[in-house]
């Protein structure tokens, strides 16, 4: 038997996907059966939502729970990543909800909240303001993507396991539909352009990420940029996600030459472009007093509802700090360069 975990724990997929091959000496077995003996802590109950919603593959075609398996068969299933082990304690944090249904909730993020317990961040964050929301309600939440910390903006969540599960495939075959703005050091050469390069974690700095261009090691990963507006010693882009990996903007804008505006993690939080003015110089620490933060914001996201199979949108206009600063930056670049 050949089995080949994928786990993905990504900013913008949460989900696991493992791939088996059937033993030639299987007997014929219901698949759920079969698949809950192969992964481990996955109940019958998540490995039936994954048939249901289309996740399970047998040579490349999906079928139900009660699909008998056979020898070398070749089995794909993707599953929504299981609900976290901390208990998420209700605290009373303002929530921006945009849209919300029987199965789905869209969230403006703010700057700031963390998504999820963990690391160090085991309140204030945004699943504890949902606890405090649903409180009495009997409603759960479950994740399908996140967005750093640090970054503002549209994030997605389910309200049931099958949703989440229907949501999780979308990320996984790279058909929800992001776009992201920032602000980068420099005059990018382009009006827009195209970076793929493997990212996986800095070996010499566990807490940010990589591009990798052996061409092995790390995830595949691909942003798609347009500039949107150029103001001399930094460049509004719109950034489109192909994929959805940890940081994946921040490194891959860091690659090229362009790290994000104030984004200390990969070196954007020093004058890289300008002049050596002094006046310039105070000009920029204003600036990163303005946005304290990488400039970098989800601002829309698309989906294929889990229900209605009905196309939904959804956008953010970009929040106060962020528009502070470009409108201080169109001042400068109009009077300056």
């Amino acid at each position: 038997m050949e089995e080949r975990p994928d786990i993905h724990d990504e900013p913008g997929e949460l989900y696991e996907h493992f791939r088996f091959v059937v033993d030639k000496g299987q007997a014929m077995l219901r698949i759920d059966k079969y698949l809950f003996t192969k992964i481990s802590a996955a109940s019958r109950n998540r490995i039936q939502n994954a048939a249901h919603a289309g996740n399970i593959l047998v040579n490349d075609i999906p079928v139900k729970p009660n699909y008998k398996v056979k020898p070398n068969d070749t089995i794909s299933i993707v599953l929504a990543y299981p609900p976290r082990d901390t208990e998420i304690y209700p605290e009373n944090i303002p929530v921006s909800i945009v849209y919300e249904d029987d199965l789905v909730l869209v969230i403006n993020k703010p700057a700031g909240m963390v998504v999820h317990p963990g690391h160090g961040n085991f309140t204030g964050t945004l699943l504890n303001a949902l606890a405090f929301y649903y409180q009495g309600t009997g409603i759960q939440t479950y994740l399908c993507h996140r967005i750093d910390k640090d970054t503002s903006g549209i994030l997605l969540l389910a309200k049931d396991e099958l949703a989440q599960t229907k949501l999780a495939k979308q990320f996984f075959d790279h058909t929800i539909e992001r776009k992201y703005e920032a602000l980068v050091w420099g005059n990018l050469k382009q009006d827009e352009g195209t970076i793929t390069g493997n990212i996986s974690r800095d070996p010499r700095n566990r807490l940010v990420m990589k591009v990798f261009d052996d061409g092995e090691t790390g995830r595949h990963a691909v942003t798609h940029y347009r500039v949107m507006e150029r103001l001399g010693y930094v460049t509004l882009i719109e950034c489109t996600l192909e994929t959805g990996r940890t940081h994946q903007i921040r490194v891959h804008m860091k690659h090229i030459g362009h790290p994000l505006f104030n984004d200390e993690s990969y070196g954007g939080d020093v004058i890289l472009k300008g002049t050596t003015f002094t006046k310039y110089k105070q000009f920029i620490q204003n600036c990163f007093t303005v946005m304290p933060r990488q400039a970098l914001h989800a601002r829309s996201l698309g989906f294929i509802h889990p229900g209605t199979g009905k196309k939904m949108f959804f956008d953010s206009g970009l929040p106060e700090d962020f528009s502070s600063l470009l409108a201080r930056w169109r001042e400068y670049s109009k009077h300056n360069i």
